[in-house]
């Protein structure tokens, strides 16, 4: 049996009804944010709460853009990025007819036949589908990422209303136009929604990390996958969590692996994994570490991982010419002198842990109230200044570095950042990694195309 076209997946009705369901919720927050701030009566924590509250009820893929928000420097003011981060993503799991149903439309009416066990109740629910623990004839486990029903509609649905309460911000706060946020948070979200397209990232993160001993990618299985299912090598681990109480050479030693995991992809071939997300890695007996989802991936052009090193060596070296030729790189127009001691300032906030030659933690001089005063400085500067519009290529490069961060800071590390970063760098030339690049994406579509039934 076919699966489910892409027009009844993103069906009229489907729309309507999460219309129905969203658009009276985000409107109406969005109503009392524009009537408070034009009453001069605006209490932004108090209202940052109650949009929690309000979308909390919602589940979806809303959930999913106010997590990406929310971890997103700048992209909405601190209080409502604080109440937002701690929304989960999770969906009511489907019941178990449903699954039938739904495994049905993807492998056809003899689906069971492929497994030796398939459990009808998921192992796992998330904002776009759900993942079932299962096993093959053959003996091997696998997870199979089964997505929802009209998700398609849903995403329509709820971007149309982040488009609302963004426009309504940008009005009342100019220091950061999201217009360009938008627009990627859109883009990666959609992709996100084919699985065929993850399978295919899943296999580039293979082929980039295979030399990385600490780095486990699972693999794909094409005859098992569709667009709206993804079957997997199951991948078994506890959650990185577990480790906060570990011993320290535990605790660096994870962190060392995760800095590897992201940033020899993108030093070395210009990808990112823009979600690091605590539940999308896990961490094995012996401390390597298992990376489990692939929907969020942005691959730069060289320039942009050049502009990222250059910009280092400027705030090393104090040259504002050679920070100013960074910002170009990356997108961003308009540069005054003033503009760019303000894009310094941030940029000095992110890179500080790798400027120093020593074992340290990753944040220290910036953590706590002195990094809100810090970003607060910031968001000032940029509205005295008439705004900044974030270039588009910035957005999940910049949420990578704070994402990843976060989960150094709970776990504790401490470990030399700056040498770790030198070592991925050292001998860096654009003409390289635009010919590692192209390698990669050949190898992967090759391999994908042997894979395919």
């Amino acid at each position: 049996m076919a699966a489910p076209s892409s027009r009844s997946e993103n069906s009229l009705g489907g729309r309507i009804r999460r219309y129905a369901q969203v658009g009276s919720t985000v409107a109406g927050q969005a109503a009392k944010l524009a009537g408070a701030s034009l009453l001069g009566g605006l209490d932004r924590s108090t209202h940052a709460a109650q949009l929690k509250a309000a979308l909390g009820g919602l589940k979806g893929p809303l959930m999913k853009v106010a997590q990406m928000m929310a971890t997103i420097p700048d992209a909405l003011p601190a209080e409502y990025a604080a109440e937002l981060a701690q929304l989960q993503a999770n969906a009511p799991p489907m019941g178990r007819p449903f699954v039938r149903r739904r495994m049905a439309a993807e492998l056809g009416p003899d689906w069971e036949k492929h497994f030796a066990a398939f459990p009808l109740d998921a192992a796992a629910a998330a904002s776009l589908g759900q993942v079932h623990r299962a096993r093959l004839r053959d003996g091997r486990e696998v997870a199979c990422k089964l997505q929802y029903p009209e998700i398609e509609a849903a995403v329509e649905a709820d971007l149309a209303q982040l488009r609302l309460i963004l426009s309504i911000w940008r009005r009342i706060d100019a220091a950061i136009d999201t217009a360009r946020i938008y627009e990627e948070i859109s883009a990666r979200l959609r992709e996100e929604l084919d699985y065929t397209r993850e399978a295919r990232h899943m296999r580039l993160y293979r082929h980039m990390l295979a030399r990385e001993p600490d780095i486990h990618v699972p693999e794909p299985i094409a005859e098992l996958s569709t667009k709206r299912l993804l079957t997997m090598s199951w991948l078994e681990g506890r959650r990185l969590l577990d480790y906060r109480q570990a011993e320290q050479s535990h605790r660096d030693r994870l962190a060392r692996a995760l800095f590897r995991a992201w940033y020899v992809p993108f030093y070395r071939f210009g990808v990112i994994h823009g979600d690091p997300h605590l539940g999308n890695y896990t961490v094995r007996p012996d401390l390597s570490v298992n990376l489990l989802d692939f929907g969020c991936i942005r691959i730069f052009p060289p320039r942009f991982v050049q502009g990222v090193i250059d910009l280092f060596w400027a705030l090393v070296r104090e040259d504002r010419d050679l920070a100013a030729q960074a910002y170009e790189r990356w997108g961003f127009s308009n540069l005054s002198f003033e503009l760019i001691e303000v894009l310094n300032a941030w940029a000095r906030f992110l890179y500080e842990p790798l400027m120093e030659d020593r074992v340290r933690r990753i944040s220290e001089t910036n953590a706590g109230e002195a990094g809100r005063r810090v970003v607060e400085h910031i968001h000032r500067r940029l509205r005295e200044l008439g705004g900044v519009t974030i270039p588009r290529e910035f957005v999940f490069m910049d949420r990578a570095a704070i994402g990843l961060g976060s989960v150094f800071l709970h776990l504790g590390s401490e470990l030399n950042w700056h040498r770790l970063f030198l070592e991925l760098i050292d001998g860096f030339s654009m003409d390289e990694l635009a010919a590692r690049q192209a390698q990669a994406l050949v190898a992967v579509d090759l391999a994908g195309r042997e894979a395919s039934p």
